[in-house]
């Protein structure tokens, strides 16, 4: 007999010994089980076939809540904006305002140049052509039918364009073709889309000194800021604009942290169109930015499934029209995350609905001068209207 053997079979005969279960083998095989799960602790058994589970489960739900939470553990908040104080009173004189801020004036106005690439925002586009009409030179418009993530969508500038009969004279207007790569990041085909939208503003005329203003179509500059900065001389040659941050309408203010707008002073063979940090410099109160304000449900969900951060929508049911009517009225976020901040004292502070704000004081004046037409825009119209046609 091998020494293999005998060992097994000894210790078969020491667990049955241990277990007290000796006898046929149906038992004895029984009883080694017993034996072998009294060598587990009970709180063990169940943190392995319960509570393990359940934690993957929790994890794969909200672990993108949970990264964002300790987010301050691994990352430092940027560099700080050097922020100009802005100082604006409708009856001063464009010397006294220019000389408020340290500069000069001009003898004559800079020409302003106003790009946006456009996806579907129509109210918000009319909103801020209408701000912005006094003081801009041309607008520039590209649209192309391919969003960000490579869905198809159509020319709706194009099929609406009569919406726009006020700007015609002023319009350069263009459109491109998408590319459509499956998997591609999303940022490269908004990439894709700034360089064009480049192409098009040579096009339009753009000179040297010429002030561009790029932003997208939901970060409106105030027109008294566009104004100032024509008329005043030794501006910075890059000038990101702080706008108040709203949600959903005017009725959800959320900070004044927004600061991707910025002003230029154009630059041939330099200046080159984009939507991040360009400049340390910052004018304070200079506009204002509405992110997801829309009129119907259908262009929430268009949205959610087409912009850079598609990424974000990680369960179909936040798609769900209903949802996200009672997510609009309640004030909080579309897709269930924490606030993006760099401290756990923000990050706290802002956790929940964003406040209602009943305020409807400087808001752009078009807005205010057709408030009937875009009441879903301002404070108390939080259900958005049935999609007709």
């Amino acid at each position: 007999m091998s020494d293999g053997y005998y060992n097994s079979k000894k210790t078969d005969d020491i667990c049955d010994d241990v277990c007290g279960q000796q006898g046929s083998k149906a038992g004895a095989t029984i009883s080694r089980l017993k034996c072998v799960l009294r060598g587990f602790d009970v709180r063990t058994l169940l943190c392995l076939f319960i509570l393990m589970p359940f934690a993957i489960f929790a994890i794969y739900l909200h672990g993108q809540k949970l990264t964002y939470f300790f987010r301050p553990l691994w990352e430092s908040p940027p560099k700080p904006f050097h922020t100009i104080p802005h100082y604006h009173t409708e009856n001063a004189t464009m010397q006294s305002l220019c000389s408020l801020h340290g500069w000069g004036v001009r003898d004559s106005p800079r020409r302003v140049y106003d790009a946006v690439l456009f996806s579907n925002e129509k109210d918000l586009l009319t909103v801020r052509w209408k701000e912005l009409y006094p003081y801009v030179t041309q607008f520039v418009l590209l649209e192309s039918n391919s969003t960000f993530t490579g869905l198809p969508k159509p020319f709706v500038f194009k099929s609406n364009k009569d919406q726009f009969s006020f700007v015609e004279e002023r319009l350069t207007y263009g459109n491109i073709g998408g590319r459509f790569r499956k998997g591609e990041n999303p940022f490269v085909e908004e990439a894709f889309q700034r360089v064009a939208l480049d192409k098009l503003l040579r096009i339009a005329g753009i000179e040297e000194d010429d002030l561009l203003i790029m932003s997208d179509v939901d970060e409106i500059p105030s027109a008294h800021t566009i104004n100032l900065l024509r008329w005043c001389d030794d501006i910075p040659p890059v000038l990101h604009l702080q706008l108040k941050n709203y949600l959903y309408s005017f009725e959800y203010y959320v900070d004044s942290k927004s600061w991707r707008a910025s002003i230029h002073r154009y630059n041939p063979g330099k200046t080159r169109y984009a939507h991040f940090r360009q400049s340390d410099v910052m004018l304070s109160d200079s506009g204002w930015h509405c992110s997801f304000c829309f009129r119907y449900i259908n262009d929430f969900v268009f949205k959610m499934k087409a912009y850079s951060h598609s990424d974000r929508v990680r369960f179909s049911h936040y798609l769900n029209p209903v949802r996200i009517q009672d997510v609009i009225c309640k004030g909080t976020d579309l897709f269930d995350m924490l606030p993006e901040e760099y401290t756990f004292r923000e990050m706290i502070g802002k956790m929940g609905p964003v406040p209602r704000s009943y305020s409807a004081v400087h808001l752009p004046s078009y807005l205010l001068e057709n408030a009937e037409k875009y009441k879903y825009l301002l404070p108390g119209n939080c259900v958005r209207e049935r999609q007709t046609g």
